[in-house]
């Protein structure tokens, strides 16, 4: 079984009845199979404090839950081009109000990172042979025939904002 950081509470007492039935850091390290350097540690803090109660840590609390991590990277998985402002989205649905920042930050801390979505060709194979037998089915019909043909070959041009691929 793995060290944990924090000895337990019955572990600590134990280190201060020792210490105080005159035993030394060795010794007590030896009983108790701990390292020399944590029991003198535990005995400084009860000298000083009085107490071997472990007091809380510093830095605020996590905003998002760890159920709501296990959703973000979930999804993430599943839909790898899923921006920040969708999963902030799906946190404020699931009743949590997070930054983009945040969940990039816990994104991050779970080995993910963003990167510039990947323009893939707007053509594939299939449909590069298709419009090429189109061309070869209709070379010989009469020009009348395509003054019927509606064409409908427009291009979304802005003028403010970006044009580019979202980072994902």
């Amino acid at each position: 079984m793995a060290k944990t950081k924090e000895l337990s509470k019955d572990t600590r007492d134990k280190i201060v009845h020792l210490h105080k039935a005159g035993k030394g850091y060795r010794e007590i390290a030896k009983q108790l199979g701990e390292k020399r350097s944590t029991v003198g540690a535990i005995i400084r803090k009860w000298k000083k404090l009085n107490m071997t109660v472990n007091l809380p840590r510093t830095g605020a609390p996590c905003k998002i839950s760890p159920r709501g991590v296990s959703m973000i990277l979930r999804k993430v998985r599943n839909q790898p081009r899923t921006t920040r402002e969708e999963l902030v989205n799906d946190l404020k649905r699931s009743g949590t109000t997070v930054s983009k920042v945040t969940v990039g930050n816990t994104l991050r801390r779970h080995g993910l990172k963003s990167c510039m979505a990947r323009k893939v060709p707007l053509l594939k194979p299939a449909h590069v042979k298709a419009r090429l037998k189109f061309a070869n089915d209709h070379l010989d019909d009469p020009e009348e025939s395509w003054e019927k043909v509606m064409w409908s070959d427009e291009t979304k041009i802005e003028l403010f904002g970006h044009n580019s691929t979202n980072r994902v």
